[in-house]
């Protein structure tokens, strides 16, 4: 599966539309990474625990978005975009949506 941001792929013609695709994971804290991010903020640097965390739940939103898109007979994605928001005090949802295409 060819993943783009762009609305073209440089060298494939796009031969079909196939239409909207999305994946989301919604990715709620745990307590024991909670304490350590917290005792990690006090001293300042990165928030390993969370950019781990958030990785994850991204890989998961396009993995979910790359089977929604094959399900509809695409061999790639264009326009891709990821999306973040928080929807309660302890989870965060990331979205990956863009466009399915058949290319050549």
């Amino acid at each position: 599966m060819i993943i783009v941001t762009t609305e073209t792929i440089p060298g494939k013609e796009i031969k079909e539309l196939k239409g909207f695709v999305r994946g989301n994971s919604v990715q709620s804290k745990h307590i024991g990474k909670d304490i350590v991010a917290g005792l990690r903020t006090i001293v300042g640097g990165e928030v390993s625990e969370y950019t781990d965390m958030m990785t994850e739940s991204r890989q998961k939103a396009i993995g979910r978005m790359v089977e929604h898109a094959k399900k509809k007979g695409a061999n790639a994605i264009i326009g891709v975009r990821l999306e973040t928001s928080a929807i309660m005090a302890n989870a965060s949802e990331i979205l990956a949506y863009g466009t399915a295409v058949y290319v050549e």
